[in-house]
């Protein structure tokens, strides 16, 4: 695993070559981030060495080099699943590679079911901690290279990010909710006993991504801030029917907002 990650690290440094502090994953029909990106360089996933491929709709598949408010980051322009049938520790390759090329945060976002009854579609909820359902992406064989082969997650959400995150909000003038993230395998939707078995586990809402990431940047040392989009509520909350296509619609509303939040934590963060 390392000497791949080393590989696909030389040859995205070799298309995009600035020094990362930031690595921001966008989850299903969150791509108006994309749009802000200045000096842009786009490397398709399908040409990067090693690199899983992304197979669902609304993940474009695509990595971006660039600044962000003056900042050099790198973008993902979707992301990998366990649901597609990749292992959990492919599904986190390519946070290996950024940790190579020297990424010291990384800030995640993704769609996400509300089970808290005050949530209402469209709300950007702020991941204070989360409930992980997903098969450890530790597991198996230990390279100590990657760091502790027990790491804690006490805090696997930087309390000092989530302090900026609500100071960006404020003063780009967005609410912003506060929850716990259970992350399942997917792709199915919940039953109403799974929903109802979530929510007494303390989760505020449901979704299929995230947690893998966090657990392997936390793992190597990373600062890790993460934002779920509410693109649709539990019915047992007034939900409705939904369907990818619906969470897709509702993502992309929001998308904008969020967008606005992640602007001004990158401009407002001193740490690189």
């Amino acid at each position: 695993m390392r000497e791949k990650a080393v590989e696909a690290a030389r040859f995205i440094r070799e298309k995009c070559d600035l020094k990362f502090c930031w690595v921001i994953i966008l989850g299903s029909g969150l791509n108006a981030l994309a749009d802000e990106i200045s000096s842009p360089v786009e490397i398709e996933y399908s040409s990067i060495p090693h690199f899983p491929r992304s197979t669902v709709p609304g993940h474009a598949g695509k990595l971006i080099c660039g600044t962000l408010c003056g900042k050099p980051v790198l973008l993902m322009r979707g992301r990998f699943h366990y649901y597609e049938g990749y292992e959990t520790a492919e599904v986190v390759f390519p946070i290996r590679v950024f940790r190579e090329l020297g990424v010291s945060c990384l800030l995640t976002t993704n769609a996400v079911g509300g089970l808290n009854r005050s949530f209402q579609v469209g709300d950007i909820m702020l991941v204070v901690d989360h409930v992980n359902l997903i098969p450890s992406p530790l597991r198996g064989p230990h390279d100590p290279y990657w760091g502790e082969r027990f790491p804690s997650l006490f805090e696997a959400y930087d309390p000092g990010l989530q302090k900026l995150a609500e100071r960006a909000a404020e003063k780009a003038g967005l609410r912003l909710e506060k929850g716990v993230l259970a992350s399942v395998p997917g792709p199915q939707f919940e039953t109403p006993a799974e929903l109802r078995a979530l929510r007494v586990l303390g989760a505020d809402a449901v979704g299929m991504s995230v947690t893998p990431e966090t657990i392997v940047a936390r793992q190597m040392g990373m600062k890790v801030l993460a934002f779920s989009v509410i693109t649709d509520l539990d019915p047992a909350i007034g939900g409705e029917e939904l369907s990818h296509e619906s969470v897709l619609k509702a993502a992309s509303g929001a998308a904008l907002k969020l967008a606005e939040i992640i602007k001004e934590v990158i401009s407002l963060y001193e740490g690189c």
